[in-house]
C-alpha cells in the first residue's frame, strides 16, 4: 500500500543508495588511467553538491535524506579509490590480450567488433569497454592475434576471432 494511503512521510522510507558494480571477491580493483580519473571527478563532484546541499539549509524536509544519500555514495566512491590499483598499459605484453587492452574481434557472421577491457566502474557495454570480470573479457584475456576466443550467451556459444590486440596510451 502507497504511504500516502497511510498517512506515512516519505522522508521515513529507508535510504537506498544504488550499489556500485561489484567486484567479485578477492579481485583486484584493477583501473584504467581513465577510469581513476574519471572516479576521482565523480568523487569531486559529490563533495561538491554535498556541500551545495549542506550550505541551502532552510527548511527543506529532504535536506536530511539528500545529505545522507550524498554521505553514502561519497563512501562508496572512496572505497573504490583506496582499493584502485592503476594498471599502466605499457606494463602489459603488448601482442596478447591482458588488462586495458583494445581488442578488434570478427564474429562467427564476420562482424567486426571493438572491445576495450577496462575496470568494473568504467564499464560501458554501449561505448565498447567490458569489465575485465565479465564473461566475454575473461573469454579474450590471453588471446593474441589469430585466436579464437569462445563464450556463452544467451543465444548459445559464441567464437570469436581476434584480429588485434593493442594498448592506447593514455594522458
Amino acid at each position: 500500500m502507497s504511504k500516502a494511503f497511510k498517512g506515512e512521510d516519505a522522508s521515513e522510507a529507508p535510504i537506498v543508495v544504488p550499489p556500485r558494480a561489484p567486484l567479485p571477491p578477492g579481485v583486484e580493483n584493477y583501473v584504467t588511467a581513465r577510469g581513476l580519473a574519471a572516479l576521482k571527478a565523480e568523487h569531486e563532484r559529490l563533495l561538491v553538491e554535498r556541500a551545495r546541499a549542506d550550505a541551502a539549509g532552510g527548511e527543506d524536509g529532504d535536506r536530511p535524506r539528500t545529505l545522507a544519500t550524498l554521505t553514502e555514495r561519497i563512501a562508496a566512491v572512496e572505497d573504490r579509490l583506496a582499493t584502485a590499483r592503476l594498471v599502466d598499459p605499457a606494463s602489459q605484453p603488448q601482442d596478447e590480450v591482458r588488462f586495458g587492452a583494445t581488442v578488434t574481434v570478427v564474429a562467427e557472421g564476420g562482424e567486426e567488433r571493438r572491445y576495450r577491457i577496462v575496470g568494473v566502474d568504467e564499464a560501458d557495454v554501449a561505448h565498447g569497454r567490458i569489465a575485465f570480470v565479465a564473461p566475454l573479457a575473461r573469454a579474450l584475456l590471453g588471446k593474441h592475434a589469430g585466436d579464437t576466443a569462445v563464450f556463452r550467451t544467451p543465444r548459445g556459444e559464441e567464437e570469436l576471432e581476434v584480429v588485434r590486440v593493442h594498448y592506447e596510451a593514455e594522458a
